[in-house]
């Protein structure tokens, strides 16, 4: 299985379309955002994972996240979530995930994403000063 995409978002909708087909409304896809108060402060961003599962593959899968506040998987760990899910062979999935992050000063962190033991696919997000 693999990561299609990632990214942070403020709302996530799925509906039907004809075929039937599925459509995925992403809004308010962002890498960054001011502070809604001076630091410290504690966001709960949404991040969106679209999975896609080959045919042939079992369709089991765990998901994992790890927020960081570096680019390496050494670097301090702020956040981490671990969740199980399957697909149907063939066909995609997403997984949601609400990381609670404490941050004691403006800056960039990342969030580390794979699926299983696969590589990390890594998404940006910048905490800017109140405007």
């Amino acid at each position: 299985m693999q990561i299609v995409s990632a990214l942070f978002v403020e709302n996530f909708e799925m509906r039907e379309a004809p075929g039937p087909s599925t459509r995925i409304d992403l809004t308010g896809a962002m890498f960054s955002m001011a502070a809604p108060d001076p630091v410290p402060v504690t966001l709960t961003p949404h991040l969106v994972a679209l999975i896609f599962c080959p045919p042939g593959d079992a369709g089991q899968g765990v998901f994992e996240v790890v927020f960081r506040k570096g680019m390496g998987e050494d670097d301090e760990q702020m956040a981490r979530n671990v969740s199980p899910f399957s697909v149907e062979p063939g066909k995609f999935t997403y997984r949601l995930v609400r990381g609670e992050l404490e941050f004691t000063e403006y800056g960039q962190i990342f969030a580390h994403c794979r699926v299983d033991h696969g590589p990390w696919h890594l998404v940006p997000f910048t905490l800017l000063p109140p405007v």
